[in-house]
């Protein structure tokens, strides 16, 4: 039986190929993304739902695949596509500046910008660990904790022995903020001065703290915390 919604799923292909995304709006852009997960439905009446359960195409594109499911008409092939979507921008922004010859962040607005697409789409915190040589290059990037938003622990022997085994000089940390705001937090000065100074008993310095939220970040070595500037 032919699928009586196929002339409409092959213009929407068409108007994408002949125009981008751009001559979209949210809801059908969803749509389409849904025609390569749910082959033979009317996909239109999900997508709006969607976009009213989660507020936006963004929401939509931020939910959990647990909460995609709860949703009426979305089975795990569905919720997977769309999680997988953000996911793989997020992956394609870090192998970019992973895949750069000079990855040399000797400065915090480079190191800022380096650091911003790990933390695309985050829902819960995440820290991070750069580990640097003494020019300033990357050696290696490392997940030091994921959590509730405020709840993300810092160990610092796991931070020190990363930077060990690196044969590191120096070391960048960096998080987010989920709630949207950069600003740093008691807890964040806090977490700063213990893992710089767990780093300088080693012969190590942390050089910067990045904390960013959503295009913005703050360098707290540029804000002029003490225990990042005096060393």
């Amino acid at each position: 039986m032919d699928n009586p919604h196929e002339g409409h799923r092959e213009r929407l292909r068409a108007q994408f190929r002949e125009s981008g995304l751009d001559s979209f709006n949210d809801h059908t852009a969803l749509e389409l993304l849904l025609c390569y997960a749910i082959p033979r439905a009317d996909v239109n009446v999900l997508a709006h739902r969607l976009i009213e359960t989660f507020g936006s195409l963004d929401g939509v594109l931020s939910a959990s695949q647990d909460e995609l499911c709860k949703v009426k008409g979305v089975g795990e092939r569905t919720a997977a596509l769309i999680a997988l979507a953000p996911a793989i921008v997020r992956k394609s922004a870090i192998s970019r500046n992973l895949d750069e010859s000079d990855r040399i962040l000797n400065s915090s607005e480079k190191a800022g910008e380096f650091v911003k697409p790990y933390f695309m789409g985050a829902r819960d915190e995440i820290v991070y660990e750069l580990t640097l040589d003494n020019k300033c290059k990357l050696i290696n990037v490392r997940k030091l904790a994921e959590g509730e938003p405020s709840c993300a622990d810092l160990s610092t022997r796991r931070l020190v022995e990363n930077a060990l085994r690196d044969n590191a000089s120096a070391v960048i940390l960096a998080h987010n903020h989920p709630s949207g705001v950069a600003l740093p937090s008691h807890s964040d000065l806090s977490s700063t001065e213990q893992a710089a100074a767990a780093l300088k008993i080693v012969g190590i310095k942390l050089v910067d703290h990045i904390i960013v939220a959503e295009e913005d970040y703050v360098s707290l070595a540029r804000s002029n915390v003490p225990c990042l500037s005096n060393q």
